[in-house]
């Protein structure tokens, strides 16, 4: 077992970062929790301020860190595409820089190092579900390339750290995740549509809303992502993880109707370029090698999401 004291979390005060600090608090760890706050908030973390072994660093992982840690979760980097299309260049520089820089802080203190990839290396799937062996299929010079192609590339730079220099790694490729603390305005579809239902406006779905995706709830991810990083040496990844329930975006836009209690229509809006139709995960790996599998149904997770905007929006009235 790879025994760690002090953990390093790039991205900490974002949605699924500020959960891994809660998650790695809870179970006795040293967490220093590194963010730029471009798409991450104090309040994310304000509740762990207090603690002893806890402590937060205002930083952009595109300029070289030197600390001292065990292991690192490198999860830096905007993931919806109103958040990583706003600054393109600056998105391919934390998905590449940031690894490089965070690579080689793990080679210089010995430590273990995770990486938050994503299902977007495999663009707009001609494989259905996706397993880890596909090789995708990205367009590079698109509007949503930045992200992709610097997530592949980040992957590339992690194995090639591997195979160099025989560095401790493990990739983890997040499919579609959601709850607490999420972006209200990352204009990423569950936080769309829980937004819109809240407010009574008009449901917006892009295209005939047939095309699917698979939703996973926070806790489940963070599970999935801890049981990798403790996972034995020779799993290095990629491993999917992700909720293979695929859902269609007009399914989801009615339980959330549902659920709200809200009077909103769907209204449907042209597709936006380069978005998959298909989105589903192969979690064979994850079942193997982690004894992993999500447990959080839909309409549960989407309970506990619906009650944290509803509380958002108290806030802001």
């Amino acid at each position: 077992m790879h025994l760690a004291n002090r953990v390093l979390v790039t991205g900490g005060a974002g949605f699924i970062g500020s959960h891994i600090c809660d998650r790695l608090i809870d179970k006795g760890y040293e967490v220093l929790c590194v963010d730029n706050f471009f798409t991450g908030a104090r309040a994310n973390v304000a509740h762990l301020l207090d603690a002893k072994t806890f402590e937060l660093m205002r930083h952009d992982v595109t300029f070289p860190l030197f600390v001292e840690v065990d292991q690192i979760y490198n999860m830096a980097c905007p993931a919806s595409p109103i958040h990583y299309q706003f600054d393109p260049v600056q998105t391919t520089k934390t998905s590449v820089h940031g690894a490089i820089n965070m690579l080689g802080l793990a080679k210089r203190v010995k430590a273990r190092i995770l990486q938050a990839s994503t299902s977007e290396v495999y663009g707009d799937p001609s494989v259905h579900p996706q397993e880890e062996s596909y090789w995708g299929n990205v367009n590079p010079i698109g509007p949503r390339s930045c992200y992709d192609e610097g997530k592949r590339c980040a992957e590339t730079l992690f194995f090639d750290y591997h195979r160099q220099h025989n560095l401790d790694i493990k990739v983890a490729r997040i499919f579609n995740t959601y709850g607490p603390r999420m972006h209200p305005n990352d204009g990423r579809v569950v936080s769309n549509f829980i937004m819109q239902a809240l407010r009574g406006e008009d449901i917006t779905l892009y295209g005939d809303g047939e095309q699917t995706r698979s939703f996973c709830y926070v806790d489940d991810l963070v599970e999935g992502l801890i049981r990798l990083m403790e996972s034995p040496d020779g799993i290095t990844g990629p491993i999917n993880l992700g909720n293979p329930g695929e859902f269609t975006i007009k399914e989801l836009a009615e339980h959330v109707i549902d659920l709200t209690g809200s009077k909103s229509t769907m209204i449907h809006k042209p597709l936006p370029q380069d978005d998959p139709k298909q989105r589903q995960p192969d979690i064979g790996r994850a079942k193997e090698h982690l004894d992993w599998q999500p447990e959080i149904a839909l309409r549960d997770g989407l309970t506990k999401t619906i009650a944290y905007f509803d509380g958002l929006l108290k806030e802001m009235s």
